[in-house]
């Protein structure tokens, strides 16, 4: 079922790569969430997405939010991967596919080596409300989120 700006995020909680169970009920009642599913660590277009959000981390402090990324990869990939790049946010593991399924954020066969289950790349914006203000479900994986529109939804979050 698709996700719909406006509605309740569907909550989950998923391990990060310290081992600690990370929930978004907890990260939404402090913050709004930028909330973003890559396909796969250590590939090109994913380092250059989480690395360019890296670098605007303070941007999206300043905007009150809490930046979270989810990929099927194990905990142990993407803490290699977290420290490699020096991401200063959560990574989380959804080996299991659950959440992916629930944002409808997942390639039951990934366009590329014909791997199943693979996350797709998408967006969410969440404020602290727990309802999504902004979605973006890219189709290609090589296509970047739209940030700038993140950007303004995160603006928004906090006028409401």
């Amino acid at each position: 079922m698709p996700i719909e700006i406006g509605e309740q995020a569907p909550d989950f909680t998923l391990y990060n790569t310290e081992r600690k169970e990370i929930s978004l009920k907890d990260l939404s009642s402090t913050s709004n969430v930028v909330l973003l599913f890559f396909p796969l660590a250590f590939t090109g277009t994913c380092t250059k997405e989480l690395c360019s959000t890296r670098d605007e981390i303070s941007e999206y402090e300043n905007l009150n939010a809490t930046v979270i990324a989810i990929s099927v990869d194990s905990l142990f990939s993407l803490g290699k991967f977290r420290q490699d790049n020096e991401l200063p946010f959560d990574l989380l593991s959804d080996f299991n596919k659950e959440v992916s399924r629930k944002y409808d954020s997942l390639y039951e066969e990934f366009p590329l080596f014909g791997l199943k289950g693979v996350t797709k790349r998408s967006a969410f914006v969440i404020d602290k409300h727990g309802i999504i203000r902004y979605a973006e479900i890219l189709a290609d994986a090589t296509k970047l989120p739209d940030f700038a529109k993140i950007k303004e939804a995160l603006e928004s979050c906090d006028k409401s």
